[in-house]
Order: C-alpha cells, then structure tokens, then sequence
C-alpha cells in the first residue's frame, strides 16, 4: 500500500509554497510603488527647492511676482523639510511640529535625523553661498513601506489559524472513524465468538483431545479480549493499578508462540512489581502492537530488547529492533493513520498505539532513535501512579 500520509505532506508543502510566492510578489510590488512614491516626492522636493532658491536670489521683492513660489512652497503640506546653510544654522523648517521649549534644539536633532533619511538637495544661491535641504518621506509613503509586512503578518496569522482549523477538523474526523469503526468492529464480533463459545462447549461433550479443545478455548478468549478492547475505543476505560512488569511478560508470552521461531525476544525489566494506572487490556494490545510491528520491520527474523526502567515520577519502556529503520524525517509521520510500508494492511497499528498511550494513559510514545539498516527504538513513558 502506498503511504498515504505523503499526499497530505506534499498539499501542506504545496500550500505553504504557494503563500510564500504570494507573500514574495505581493512585497516586490509594495516595494516597487513605494520606490515611485518615493522618486516622485524627490521630485516634488527638487521642485520645491527651486522655488526657495528662486525667492532668496530674487532681487526686487516689489518688482517680482512671487505668488507662484509661494503656492509651491504652501503646496506642500505633508513632507517634512528643514533648509539650513553649510554650517547647519537652519533658515527654515516645514511640516515639523516643534516643542515651544528650547525648539532649536529639538530641530537639531530634527536635522541630524533627516541627514541619515535622503539625500540633501543642494541650492546655489550664488557663488559663495550654498543651502541644504533635507526632507523626510511623506505619512503616506511611511505607511506604504510599513503595509507589506502588515500585510504578511496578517496573511501569516489567516494560514495559521487556517491550518489549526483544518487540523482540529481532521482530528475530529478521525475520532469519529476510530469510534465508529472501533464500536461497529466489536458489535459484528460478538455474534460469532458466542456461537464458537457454544461450540466449544459442545465439543466438550464429545471424545475430543482436550488440548485441542484447550487450544480453542484461548483463541476464543483471545477473540472476546479483542471484542473488548475495540469496544473500549471512543469511551473512557477506567484505569486500575497494574503491576507493569507483568502486563508486559503477559504481552510478550501471547506473541512469542505466534510469531516467527527466528525472532528472539529478550528483556530488561526490575525485578521488582511496577505499579501503574492503565487498562491492561489496551496497554497490553499496545505491547503487541509494537511488537508485531518490530517483527514485520525485521521481515521476520532479528532480535528485539524490551528494555523497562523507572525515572522519577514516570516508567519508561523501550521496544528495540534489529529492522530496516525508519529515516528522520518520518519520525512523526510513522504514527500518521495510513502509513505504512508494507504492501498490506491499513496502517493503522502505530496510530492506535499512539491513540491509547497518548490518549487513555496521559503517557507519551515517540521514536527515541532509529538507524537505516541498523534498528529503531520506540520509548512509552508512563506516569506512575
């Protein structure tokens, strides 16, 4: 079966992908307006200059008609401007709204700041004397350099909250199909394992070998434990202190008849009972879980160490495999619904174990370390009780 969480991953990269081009065209035309803005109130403040200079060099104030200078210089109302000498004694500010204490020096300052903000336009008065004027840019043009990033914010919280959205849907979703699944999986059950409970009484009755009826009798209460635990999926199964060392020797002796003779099993585990608060029908159906999926990783034959060990307030349990390895990148994508590598199943085993530890137990499962071509490590940590 094909891992069916790739598409998944390729949309989220797709997405992601496609908001950042969007984001980069939509900052190249921002900066592109704002550098016309910006060039056109250049202009304005060349233009502007030139009537200054056009006033100081006019001789004949009375002869000369100066209302045209003086609705360019009025027309401005928007750009801060500061005209001064060369030994930046300032002649003149616009636009610049001065404390009534000490304002001199508050536009000193004003002028230091507009050196750092454009070039100063040069005016020729005459041959020995020449003017400065520094300007700052426009609130319109501030603002237009500002929007971009406001913008990408904005844009950045929409995917955010879109992404959080979509995956509380999903979950949602999923939860429905594990519970309708988990439920109607256990009710289809229970016709037929009371028709074999029947049987096996029956057979009982008859000249029967009684370890093949023995026999039957384990697999039909390995089917009703089955029924259970699904039946368990969707509510809330009341955990019950449970000696964990045994749980899990438990778990182990039902798999290790049942699996291939060239897997070896070895464990590491106190010798001393581990009280924990779990439902050790689930727990145990995540030990087997595991464990099945070890198997599969080593096709069937290797060595897998169970390794158990309490820290603190907490048990941890590390299932290791001599398998194939799981690549870095899919560390998290392993406990995905629909993974898996093999070529058939539903891939849902490391998903379900994540469900009931995660879910039932408050505990946490991840891969603790894993190799390509060497082996993997699965942790469960479980609070004690």
């Amino acid at each position: 079966m094909a891992i069916i969480s790739d598409t998944g991953q390729r949309l989220k990269y797709l997405f992601i992908l496609v908001a950042m081009v969007i984001a980069g065209a939509s900052l190249v035309f921002s900066n592109m307006l704002t550098k016309q803005l910006a060039g056109e109130e250049r202009e304005k403040m060349e233009i502007f200059a030139e009537a200054q200079r056009s006033m100081l060099k006019e001789q004949n104030l009375l002869e000369t008609d100066m209302s045209l200078y003086l609705r360019i210089i009025e027309g401005n109302r928007t750009i801060p401007v500061i005209l001064c000498r060369e030994d930046d004694s300032i002649l003149f500010s616009k636009n610049i709204d001065a404390p009534e204490d000490d304002p001199e020096l508050f536009l000193q300052k004003k002028l230091a700041s507009l050196k750092t903000k454009n070039p100063p336009i040069v005016m020729e008065i005459d041959q020995e004397t020449v003017h400065y004027l520094y300007y700052d840019d426009s609130v319109i043009l501030k603002r237009l350099s500002v929007y971009p990033y406001v913008q990408l914010a904005v844009v950045f919280i929409f995917i955010l909250i879109s992404f959080l959205a979509l995956a509380s849907t999903k979950r949602a979703e999923q939860n429905r199909v594990w519970v309708g699944l988990s439920k109607e999986t256990a009710h289809q059950l229970g016709t037929p394992i009371s028709s074999l409970i029947a049987w096996v009484e029956y057979l009982k009755t008859k000249e029967i070998d009684p370890a093949l009826l023995n026999e039957m009798g384990k697999d039909v209460a390995r089917l009703e434990m089955v029924a259970d635990r699904f039946s368990k999926i969707g509510s809330r199964p009341d955990p019950m202190p449970v000696n964990l060392v045994d749980s899990v020797r438990n778990a182990i002796g039902y798999l290790e008849n049942r699996i291939s003779a060239k897997v070896r099993i070895t464990t590491e585990m106190p010798d001393h009972p581990v009280w924990v608060k779990i439902n050790d029908s689930l727990f145990s159906w995540v030990m087997e879980n595991l464990i099945k999926n070890a198997v599969d990783a080593m096709s069937g034959q290797g060595e897998i160490l169970i390794r158990m060990e309490e820290v603190q307030k907490e048990v941890r349990i590390d299932v290791t495999d001599s398998g194939k390895g799981i690549p870095k990148s899919r560390y998290k994508t392993v406990f995905s619904p629909g993974y898996t590598t093999k070529a058939r199943g539903w891939g849902l085993g490391l998903s379900l174990v994540k469900r009931i530890v995660e879910s039932y137990h408050n505990g946490k499962i991840y891969v603790k370390s894993s190799e390509v071509g060497r082996g993997t490590t699965f942790r469960i940590e479980l609070p004690k009780r």
